[in-house]
């Protein structure tokens, strides 16, 4: 599954297996309860033995890594608007979340999005704390596979904080 010669492991879609033929009754279904569970054990683990910092740097990095690697999934996307269209269906297909576009600006490459009904936090009790470090990755991965340019994402509302959708906003890394 993994390149032993290498000098770290590169994540490869393959390695999500042949779900259908390897959980025959039970097929790609699982619960929010069971992914939090994972997300939230290795988060405080990563705490424990690196820091916040170091943590939330890696969520983000593995973020990435699954948005550029979701890209090639995607049908090549004519225009932006095909692209969101096509984007929007398989959050909401993987039960990830409801991602609406507030604004674009296609000229400078920004954009702010929410997402509702959040994998990471929609329902969590309020904590002051964003949360949804893994998904500024996936956004940041989606949109650099999309535009061929390094983009940075911040999450500037979210559940826990109070709000009822998670919002992000798109840059490019270089921006002016």
């Amino acid at each position: 599954m993994f390149n032993e010669e290498r000098d770290s492991p590169q994540f490869d879609w393959n390695q999500l297996g042949d779900i259908i033929w390897g959980r025959p009754i039970l097929g790609s279904r699982t619960t929010v309860m069971a992914y939090r569970l994972m997300q939230f054990t290795l988060r405080d683990a990563m705490i424990r033995h690196v820091g916040v910092e170091l943590a939330n740097r890696i969520f983000y990095e593995a973020g990435q890594q699954a948005g550029k690697a979701m890209y090639q999934q995607l049908a090549a996307p004519e225009d932006f608007t095909h692209f969101v269209q096509q984007l929007t269906d398989l959050l909401e297909e993987q039960s990830i979340g409801l991602l609406k576009v507030e604004k674009a600006d296609l000229d400078n490459n920004r954009f702010t999005l929410t997402v509702a009904e959040d994998l990471d936090c929609s329902g969590l009790p309020e904590s002051n704390e964003m949360l949804c470090t893994f998904d500024e990755g996936l956004l940041a991965g989606l949109f650099a596979a999309y535009l061929g340019d390094d983009f940075m994402v911040k999450e500037t509302d979210c559940w826990c904080t109070g709000d009822r959708v998670c919002r992000f906003e798109v840059k490019p890394v270089k921006a002016p």
